[in-house]
């Protein structure tokens, strides 16, 4: 198992999965009080929750965690649990004797890969609370826990791909992460170099999901896809900013991933800002951009081959650095 640890000040993230059924849920805590919110969706099969109250004009400002979830829309059940678990804390918006915590997230679809019936359930969701910290796993664990790619010509032969971390600062100490759970239709690439994808009728090697794409492969499992993910910073934004700097990451999934953005996909990335250091929008979405790709990398070379999916490790041994 491969661990991250997160610098960006204030912020936790906790992970609990289901090995056998090869899914999982993540959850992203905010720092105390809250933190400002956008979103940016793309692609046409989104399974999201809360995300209208972060447009610009809605009321709330502040939000609490965010969640990332297999299951497809069934897991959208872990955010229950996300909440429950926040509000017991104590965390969240105080109304009367209860409090509120607003609490945002997107799903995944991984119900193919392991055994029929699994999803994150409300159980899993509080499990991730209580073991959110500075340091996680990421590869299969977590949201990344069932997530596969290159399944352009089917479930069985993509390859197994998971959840990574990256993040960057600068010496004024603004800091940027991205967490990205990676479970796209089409492959990974570096330079035009396939990382991840659509294996070989022998399963040795990887097919460009480029040139199946301009022969005009038909493709299936509309829905069945999806790469979600959250970007944290302790900048100084309003909620139109974190949405602009949303749309700004998610070049770096198109810098990584094609086909990207699809009808079969999904991909929905968040932003949020803690705001405790002034910096530029362009550069705190330039770094998300950055740290948006570097985290689709850690996703696959991190990933550890399952339900039959073998990962990149498998293929071609583990990269330098992992």
């Amino acid at each position: 198992m491969t661990e991250r640890t997160i610098h960006v000040p204030g912020y936790r993230i906790g992970t609990a999965e289901d090995l056998k059924g090869l899914t999982g849920v993540t959850v992203i805590l905010a720092p105390e009080g809250g933190a400002a919110a956008g979103v940016d969706v793309r692609g046409c099969a989104p399974g999201t929750r809360e995300t209208d109250l972060l447009r610009p004009e809605k009321t709330v400002e502040k939000i609490h965690a965010v969640v990332l979830s297999g299951g497809s829309a069934f897991g959208l059940e872990a955010s229950c649990g996300v909440m429950r678990r926040l509000g017991a804390e104590g965390v969240g918006f105080p109304v009367g004797p209860v409090h509120v915590p607003i609490v945002c997230g997107a799903v995944l679809f991984d119900l193919l890969l392991g055994e029929s019936g699994a999803f994150p359930d409300r159980e899993m969701g509080e499990l991730a609370v209580s073991r959110a910290g500075t340091t996680f796993p990421v590869g299969c664990r977590g949201a990344g826990t069932g997530a596969t790619v290159g399944k352009l010509l089917g479930p069985d032969r993509c390859m197994k791909s998971g959840a990574g971390y990256a993040e960057l600062s600068l010496p004024g100490g603004l800091w940027v992460g991205a967490y990205i759970a990676v479970n796209a239709c089409g492959e990974v690439y570096d330079k035009d170099t396939p990382v991840a994808g659509v294996l070989t009728e022998d399963r040795k090697g990887i097919v460009s999901s480029d040139v199946l794409m301009l022969e005009g492969t038909e493709r299936s499992f509309e829905g069945a896809n999806t790469t979600i993910g959250c970007i944290v910073t302790n900048a100084v934004l309003t909620k139109a900013q974190c949405s602009a700097v949303a749309g700004m990451a998610h070049d770096g999934l198109a810098r990584a991933i094609r086909p990207v953005h699809t009808t079969m996909d999904g991909d929905t990335l968040f932003v949020m800002a803690s705001g405790t250091v002034e910096a530029p929008v362009d550069t705190v979405g330039y770094l998300a951009e950055t740290a948006v790709r570097r985290a689709v990398y850690d996703a696959v070379f991190s990933a550890e081959g399952m339900g039959g999916a073998p990962a990149w490790r498998d293929l071609f041994g583990t990269p330098d650095g992992f």
